[in-house]
């Protein structure tokens, strides 16, 4: 049943490096959490056993967000919190323990995944403005980076809720017609479009039972002229 989706329109112009465009998955409905009351510079202490070994590494460019997610909700049910040692990464088990390296500075940190993203091509991980401070990405707006995961609440790779995300595009008829199409296409499947807090509508598609393979293969096999496609782990 998969098949390839084409899609016309006009040719994404990516947002600038310091502001990012990372929209949240969806939660249901968790308690409402108030917003931080942490101050500019207030560093978040994250444990790490000593002698931590990484189980898992990637090389690759990081990028930073801040505003407007700022005290937004992000993908693990936190309202986000720009000053905290935090960081997106879209595939990795949401409250994953990782250290950071600069690669040209040499300068480490070790964050938290709270958040899915970066949606951009290229890019591995989104880091929260302290974070990039820390590691010397906020001025440049991106830098490359060694990723070490040192703690996962769950296995890499086996298990997992898995889906689609796909954007951005510049009008709303553009994911409204393929939301449209696939949803037509993939009747099991749960197909939303949404606006992004910076702008741009986003599509996103949850397979059936959430099932990595099958969101793997939709990504693989779904093209668009506006926008890019990516796989995002849920949990």
């Amino acid at each position: 049943m998969l098949g390839t989706v084409l899609l016309s329109g006009c040719g994404h112009k990516h947002p600038q490096a310091q502001v990012p465009s990372p929209p949240p998955l969806p939660q249901e409905k968790p308690p409402a959490t108030p917003p931080s009351t942490k101050k500019p510079g207030d560093a978040e202490k994250i444990e790490v056993p000593a002698g931590a070994i990484p189980i898992f590494e990637e090389t690759g460019i990081a990028s930073w967000y801040g505003a407007p997610y700022h005290n937004r909700r992000g993908s693990n049910g936190e309202i986000y919190d720009m000053n905290a040692m935090t960081a997106a990464h879209l595939t990795l088990p949401l409250g994953s323990i990782v250290r950071i390296t600069n690669l040209k500075t040499e300068h480490s940190a070790v964050v938290r995944i709270t958040d899915r993203g970066p949606f951009v091509p290229g890019r591995i991980v989104d880091l929260s403005l302290a974070a990039a401070k820390a590691l010397d990405v906020y001025l440049p707006g991106t830098a490359r980076v060694r990723l070490e995961v040192l703690q996962a609440p769950a296995p890499l790779d086996t298990g997992g809720r898995w889906a689609v995300q796909i954007g951005s595009f510049a009008e709303k008829k553009a994911a409204a017609d393929l939301a449209e199409h696939l949803q037509r296409r993939y009747q099991t499947a749960q197909v939303l479009k949404f606006v992004s807090p910076a702008g741009g509508w986003w599509v996103r598609v949850r397979v059936l039972d959430d099932d990595r393979q099958r969101a793997t293969a939709l990504a693989n096999e779904t093209e668009t002229v506006e926008g890019s496609v990516f796989l995002v782990r849920l949990d």
